[in-house]
């Protein structure tokens, strides 16, 4: 008896997004085929670990493989896996619909990008590789059963908005994909996907390293019912792929080649990685890593739903991806494989995370790719400038959560200076050109570099020559202030406390004298526009760092800055308003006109309207929002206005 077909529509977004795989991403038709292969591969993964840890009975793991099978006559290829199969509501969900998070941020992203690679490189980490079969099927036919289950299903799609779907009865546990294959086109990137030699050098140079055998007839065989998956290893039939677990061979027997095509399949990033790190640990606790550094910083780096890259096997078994217990949130970015020997597979996250072995894993890890970067710094500047312009911002969360490789980080901190405007420079040359005398490394953080170097703080300290690392990243706002000092020199805002550069740096210093009639000079102005700035600022001094501009505001040692006052009110933290300092320039015209009106008992409220709009142009040069900026605009074009 007929099952019933149903006739369902793609989800909207899934739509749009199999129009820019089929029409417009993939330059390289040929990623189809590693995008399917590695699918099957994970559904072989699945069921062994099921079967490993009881959760299936008598499920038939003894010759676990992928076979594919062309059929010139009907111009199919099917890829078949005996793996974990699907019900018929995994496969809708799946298959049918994008069910993840962040789908119109990635339709986004890929519109936006300005290169068929990096279009792939996001279609491959959101995990959508099924689509792009059809780049090179107008149908694509799915049967599968899922393992425990009785019955199976066929899905069917020409992938332009609506699928068929229907329960199909005597299939065997798994799935099989057969691509009903359009002409080859070589102006389109069609190959002759029926061609047998093509097929095994596409698996030669993308799929060479899953772990189960990949077969195919050595001459194309006769169209089989693709609700079949043969088992069998018999005479007529090869195995494409090496299945060589990478990272259990000695490194001095693999190529960098090799060591790449192992990073580009488990990442699905084109790019050759930054750094490979191989490791092997024996002793109580046995382990093998192979990791890489990437070159280029995934999209999602730092969104909320991000996972990490490093998967976890026991003795080859597959157990998880994304182990977070294997490598700290700031190390994210880091792709790899940790295979242990000494787990049990049932382990969870859960216990993962509280297992002191692993925890020893994580802390030799964490060692190993931090000291590759260190490496890196050392011995290839050029290659540790882009690794860091990628990551270093990840690398910065680092110095608020791991304490115990807080000296390492800041070795490895790289950050743009008023030193050189084309080089970042870091801490450990920032302490070596030093002025003598000076004990302090002196920063400012701000939005641009270009509003950071246009601050009326820089002034006194461009004039005197002193070196100021400028900050820019939103993470800098908050590891200034965890981190105390680095090798000895405590770390200083010019932007908080008091600045004496004088006595800093053992220049001409102001006399006693002078600075005893200069307070004095100023003894009425001072206390008076405190009180009528109170409701803006707790204070109005006088002030050392400023050259040119008449006034700047500045906050105590310990005030939290207003970027990361912000930053903690978008977060959603309540936040009490920080009153700040004003501080003026006591040899500006301006001040000292000010300072002589005041004197002479000029009228309060012209006076007044003189202080907010000081007020406003300090809080203006250094980017803040003014707190009534009508009433600044009309008490400045009142101002011209009495002046022309």
């Amino acid at each position: 008896m007929a099952s019933t077909v149903e006739t369902l529509d793609f989800q909207a977004e899934t739509r749009q997004l199999l129009r820019l795989v089929i029409h417009s991403i993939y330059s390289n038709k040929d990623i189809f085929l590693r995008e399917l292969i590695s699918n099957a591969s994970d559904a072989l993964d699945k069921l062994r670990l099921e079967s490993l840890t009881g959760s299936l009975d008598a499920a038939d793991t003894s010759d676990l493989h992928i076979r594919l099978d062309i059929d010139k006559d009907a111009r199919t290829l099917t890829i078949r896996d005996n793996g974990i199969g699907m019900s018929r509501d995994e496969l809708v969900e799946l298959i049918g619909t994008i069910a993840k998070s962040g789908t119109a941020d990635l339709l986004e992203k890929i519109k936006d990008s300005k290169d068929a690679a990096t279009a792939e490189n996001l279609i491959g980490q959101f995990g959508v590789g099924f689509y792009s079969a059809f780049m090179v099927a107008d149908r694509v036919t799915v049967r599968t059963r899922r393992a425990g289950t009785d019955s199976g299903t066929q899905w069917e799609s020409d992938g332009e908005g609506s699928y068929t779907i229907q329960a199909v009865d005597d299939l065997p546990v798994g799935t099989s994909v057969t691509l009903h294959l359009k002409p080859v086109d070589s102006e389109d990137g069609l190959a002759d996907y029926l061609s047998a030699s093509k097929i095994r050098q596409i698996v030669k140079q993308h799929s060479d390293f899953i772990r189960w055998p990949i077969r195919m007839a050595t001459e194309p065989t006769e169209p089989t019912e693709p609700t079949e998956v043969d088992g069998s290893a018999s005479s007529g039939v090869d195995t494409l792929n090496s299945m060589k677990a990478l990272w259990a061979r000695p490194r001095a027997e693999v190529s960098q080649d090799e060591y790449n095509e192992f990073y580009q399949q488990i990442s699905h990033d084109w790019l050759e990685p930054a750094e490979t790190i191989h490791m092997r640990a024996e002793g109580t606790f046995e382990y093998e890593a192979l990791l890489f550094i990437p070159s280029q910083a995934p999209f999602d780096l730092f969104s909320r739903e991000t996972k990490r890259g490093v998967q976890l096997y026991v003795k080859r078994v597959f157990i998880m991806d994304d182990c977070e217990a294997l490598m700290p949130n700031y190390l994210r970015f880091v792709k790899g494989v940790v295979d242990a020997h000494d787990l049990s597979l049932n382990v969870s996250r859960e216990l993962l995370q509280h297992d002191r072995q692993i925890r020893g894993v994580r802390r030799r890890l964490v060692k190993k790719v931090l000291g590759a970067i260190k490496d890196m710094q050392a011995k290839d500047a050029e290659r540790y400038t882009k690794v860091w312009a990628q990551f270093g911002r990840a690398l910065k969360e680092g110095l608020l959560e791991d304490t115990d490789n807080t000296e390492t980080l800041l070795e490895l901190v790289s950050a743009a200076s008023t030193h050189d405007p084309e080089k970042t420079t870091t801490l450990r040359e920032y302490v070596e050109r030093m002025k003598d005398g000076q004990d302090t490394i002196y920063y400012l953080t701000g939005e641009t570099r270009a509003m950071v170097e246009n601050s009326p703080h820089m002034e006194a300290f461009a004039a005197k020559g002193y070196e100021v690392l400028i900050l820019t990243d939103p993470i800098d706002e908050v590891w200034v202030d965890q981190v105390p000092a680095f090798d000895g020199h405590r770390l200083q805002s010019i932007a908080k406390g008091q600045v004496d550069l004088d006595e800093s740096a053992g220049d001409e210093k102001e006399t006693d004298a002078d600075k005893a009639q200069r307070e004095q000079d100023f003894a009425a102005l001072l206390p008076w526009l405190t009180t009528t700035l109170s409701d803006h600022v707790k204070q109005v001094r006088l002030s050392s760092r400023l050259t040119t501009s008449a006034a700047c505001i500045v906050g105590d040692a310990h005030d939290v800055t207003p970027t990361l006052e912000k930053m903690y009110r978008a977060m959603g933290q309540q936040m009490p308003a920080v009153k700040r300092i004003l501080e003026l320039n006591p040899t500006h015209p301006l001040i000292t006109s000010l300072r002589t009106a005041h004197h002479a008992g000029t009228d309060e409220p012209a006076l007044t309207e003189i202080a907010e709009l000081i007020y406003g142009s300090a809080l203006l040069a250094e980017g803040g929002d003014l707190p009534d900026p009508a009433r600044f605009t009309r008490l400045l074009t009142d101002h011209l206005t009495r002046t022309l």
